[in-house]
């Protein structure tokens, strides 16, 4: 059976480079973020249909290599961080969110203890806003009663506490 690893938090968390790090080092796929490639394509002013969109899709694309994929698979993002980018952009949610229950396995939860990075279609980039963002993102995984693990630290020591979290 295939473990399923999502990485979850706030933007410019680290979750594409450590992602793409750990799959590297596990020997694993890591499916992409739909949302970034969907945002480069049509731009970020979204609406719910278009995030409801992208959780459909990204959610499509995890299945597919949970179902070829050999121990693990890594998710760069699933439906849950699209639930609170809805809840960050518009105070609330579609209803297909909550219906939503293909759970990853584990969860690792990425601080905002980095830096932001500005890479142009990133936006919530204050302190303030950064940690509203994170407690959404704990809040959702706390709410839904799945398994996580806090990742916090830069460079090595994110990476380490990563792959201490998978096991």
């Amino acid at each position: 059976m295939t473990k399923r690893i999502c990485l979850h938090g706030p933007e410019s968390t680290g979750k594409s480079t450590l992602g793409t790090r750990l799959a590297a080092h596990l020997g694993c796929e890591v499916v992409p973020e739909y949302g970034r490639a969907y945002c480069e394509a049509h731009g970020t002013d979204i609406g719910m249909a278009e995030l409801v969109h992208i959780a459909q899709t990204q959610d499509a694309m995890n299945q597919a290599a949970a179902a070829r994929e050999g121990a693990i698979v890594l998710f760069d993002t699933d439906p849950l961080i699209t639930a609170v980018w809805a809840e960050m952009m518009f105070g609330t949610r579609d209803p297909w969110f909550d219906s939503f229950s293909s759970y990853a396995d584990l969860y690792l939860l990425l601080d905002i203890d980095l830096p932001f990075v500005d890479d142009g279609l990133r936006v919530y980039a204050s302190p303030e806003q950064r940690q509203r963002f994170f407690d959404l993102c704990k809040t959702e995984l706390d709410r839904r009663g799945v398994r996580y693990a806090l990742i916090q630290g830069e460079g090595e020591a994110r990476f380490e506490a990563a792959l201490l979290a998978i096991g």
